[in-house]
């Protein structure tokens, strides 16, 4: 993602806000908005911000599996199975 191209005075913001909005689903890529010279906002279209998010939480989960693993908090397959179907067993 070329980020060079998606950079944008506040000014350019206030003067095609309606058109940026308009666009912003088709374009798929953030844009940035400076003030002064320096970065200060991030405006992506909803989709692109939902997938952002969706991406997110599923890297929390790796991260929380892969401490649990090096914290040695796992059981084996057989294990968790086994545990399952006895509990099946008792509500039969």
């Amino acid at each position: 993602m070329k980020l060079s191209s998606q950079i944008k005075p506040i000014s350019y913001l206030k003067a095609h806000a309606a058109e940026i909005v308009r666009n912003m689903p088709e374009q798929g890529e953030p844009l940035i908005i400076t003030q002064n010279g320096e970065a200060k906002v991030v405006m992506q279209g909803i989709e692109s911000y939902e997938q952002t998010q969706e991406t997110m939480a599923l890297l929390k989960i790796l991260a929380l599996g892969s401490r649990q693993i090096e914290e040695g908090k796992v059981q084996s397959a057989g294990d968790v199975i086994q545990r399952i179907r006895g509990r099946n067993k008792g509500q039969a």
